[in-house]
């Protein structure tokens, strides 16, 4: 992950995280229209590094980068994604990331916006740490453990306009 520069970032490893600190991440929500079946859109999800659950790319904001570009960057480290974020925020869902030797619970809340993907790289910086794989919506909305991104995920059948974005 990138971005630590900002002043949101999160302590280092050597301070214990303040359970009342609550900072922001970025996540891009990499999509495409439905490949297989026609109607729809399909979601990647990526593996996370240290537990290899199933994620959607996300970072800490990156200084000089508005919130969706950092999340298109992130897209681009931890995914090999190349697209254009919408600049509207999808959804917003939280979760405890674990820092440290101890793991120690930061309190997050993920801000996260859509990037229509135009192309997958073969190379990317995260490659060898990660798995990517694209699912439905719905799949993709049981694959992961966080309950707001679950409800975001399940969301995407009603997403206003999708049909239309798959179109274009």
């Amino acid at each position: 992950m990138t971005g630590q520069t900002s002043p949101k970032a999160p302590p280092r490893a050597a301070e214990a995280p303040d359970a009342r600190d609550i900072r922001t991440q970025y996540a891009a929500l990499c999509w495409r229209p439905a490949l297989k079946g026609g109607a729809g859109v399909e979601v990647l999800l990526i593996t996370s590094r240290d537990t290899g659950r199933w994620v959607i790319p996300k970072g800490w904001p990156i200084r000089d980068l508005n919130p969706e570009a950092s999340a298109a960057r992130e897209a681009w480290e931890e995914a090999g994604v190349e697209g254009e974020p919408d600049p509207h925020c999808l959804g917003l869902y939280s979760y405890d990331k674990g820092l440290g030797p101890e793991r120690s619970p930061l309190p997050c809340v993920v801000a996260v916006y859509a990037l229509k993907v135009r192309g997958l790289a073969d190379r990317f910086p995260e490659k060898k740490q990660r798995r990517r794989k694209w699912f439905r919506p719905e799949k993709a909305a049981r694959k992961v453990a966080e309950p707001e991104l679950r409800a975001l995920l399940s969301s995407l059948a009603n997403w206003p306009g999708h049909e239309a974005a798959a179109r274009g």
